[in-house]
């Protein structure tokens, strides 16, 4: 694909956006119930595209938790169709006033939402993204250009050409979303560096090397994060109970995702309480430890950790554990090494807890919850495009109320300025 190819597509998407502006709620919620009907009838074809993906020779050296992510099935196609009647419950995000003031002189101001316009998402491995990111994009007015990983190509295209199908059916231009197939790298590069004419947000969902690649060589402003280097700590005053419930869910739940907890800190005042009974129930659950000296020698099923283990994101069955002294030590060592994605804290200590959620510079801080519970659809968003680590807007969960933003609407009756 050439840079002609790329801007036809483009200039498809912004004809596409000005459409979309007109729309009203009912209209947009009759094309997600439509798209919903759609995927019922097409399960056994959207599970036989899945399934050519799945057989390529190209991903048979891929890890376990690749390949997880990138197969379908009926679970998880109705948990696209879960996602997408949440974001129908939820309230159109545009053409709302923010606030409305009066001028002295008279003027009135008024600041309304407004779609960005157009959205160019570039993804791996995951073909619900390209459900939910159309259904994100559609309802919040904004035309989207796609690009999925190559390994699931016929996934993602089967998804994206039935919300097309929901478009036509609706009499919507279809270009509203648009799917690249081709799988030629340098289409990325080129979305990245010759598009700001057509694209006004690129979002990165994927792994280290394409999130950084993308924020490297993008003309185009995005939202993401590089990684998701999650922690919890174990306070001193927590209850070992909820310590051991909530740490195997905060690792083991699903550990390919950015919200898994990939380093564990315990305070030094729990090590004969605390210590062993998580990380035995930890390792009984198939996962392995790393640990600084003191965890290497209370639990004997522990390796020593390097320097390197603080700060990784192992995206496995891998956990990182460290002894600190106090809750400061927590914060410190969280602020230096995590990504300032999603941290918790397990404490019956209200101060404690108050301190850490104010002091940890992450998105997402919680209190006695699992760091799984980083995920737009659980903070009642529908579903997300991803999670924005940034300290511009939006940051966390990026749903649908997140992906518009503003101008200023000014009336007057013949003011001039003095």
């Amino acid at each position: 694909m050439n840079i002609r190819s790329l801007e036809k597509i483009g200039n498809n998407a912004l004809h596409a956006s000005r459409i979309l502006t007109s729309l009203d709620e009912k209209i947009k919620n009759k094309v997600l119930n439509d798209y919903i009907k759609i995927l019922k009838k097409e399960i056994k074809h959207i599970l036989l595209a899945n399934k050519k993906d799945l057989s390529s020779k190209s991903i048979k050296n891929l890890k376990k938790n690749y390949l997880d992510r990138m197969t379908l099935n009926e679970k998880k196609i109705y948990n696209i169709i879960l996602s997408v009647q949440d974001v129908i419950k939820i309230k159109d995000p545009t053409n709302k006033i923010i606030e409305r003031w009066k001028r002295p002189n008279g003027m009135i101001l008024e600041k309304v939402s407004i779609p960005f316009g157009v959205v160019a998402v570039i993804y791996e491995s995951r073909p619900n993204v390209t459900a939910d990111v159309s259904t994100l994009c559609f309802k919040s007015g904004n035309a989207v250009i796609l690009r999925g990983g190559s390994e699931t190509t016929h996934s993602n295209k089967i998804l994206s050409d039935l919300f097309r199908k929901a478009l036509k059916k609706n009499k919507i231009d279809s270009n509203v979303v648009q799917f690249i197939q081709d799988k030629n790298r340098k289409v990325v590069d080129l979305l990245l560096s010759k598009m700001e004419k057509y694209i006004n947000v690129i979002i990165p969902r994927g792994g280290k090397n394409l999130v950084k690649k993308v924020k490297e060589k993008s003309n185009v402003p995005t939202i993401g994060h590089l990684e998701g280097v999650c922690h919890t700590y174990v306070d001193e005053n927590a209850d070992l109970g909820m310590a051991k419930k909530v740490t195997l869910n905060a690792k083991m739940r699903n550990t390919s995702i950015c919200g898994s907890t990939e380093t564990l800190l315990i305070h030094k005042k729990n090590i004969k309480s605390h210590l062993h009974p998580i990380l035995n129930l930890l390792s009984i659950a198939g996962c392995k430890i790393k640990g600084d000296k003191i965890v290497v020698k209370n639990f004997k099923r522990a390796e020593l950790a390097t320097v390197k283990d603080w700060g990784k994101e192992f995206l496995d069955s891998i956990i990182a554990v460290k002894i600190v002294n106090n809750i400061q030590e927590a914060i410190n060592h969280i602020n230096r090494y995590g990504t300032h994605h999603t941290d918790a804290i397990i404490t019956d200590n209200k101060k404690n807890a108050e301190f850490f959620l104010k002091k940890v510079d992450s998105a997402i801080v919680l209190h006695n919850a699992s760091t799984q519970f980083a995920d737009g659809g659980e903070f009642g968003f529908g579903s997300e495009i991803g999670i924005s680590t940034t300290k511009l807007p939006p940051r966390g969960p990026v749903g649908l109320q997140q992906l518009v933003t503003y101008k200023y609407m000014v009336r007057g009756h013949g003011q001039t300025r003095p």
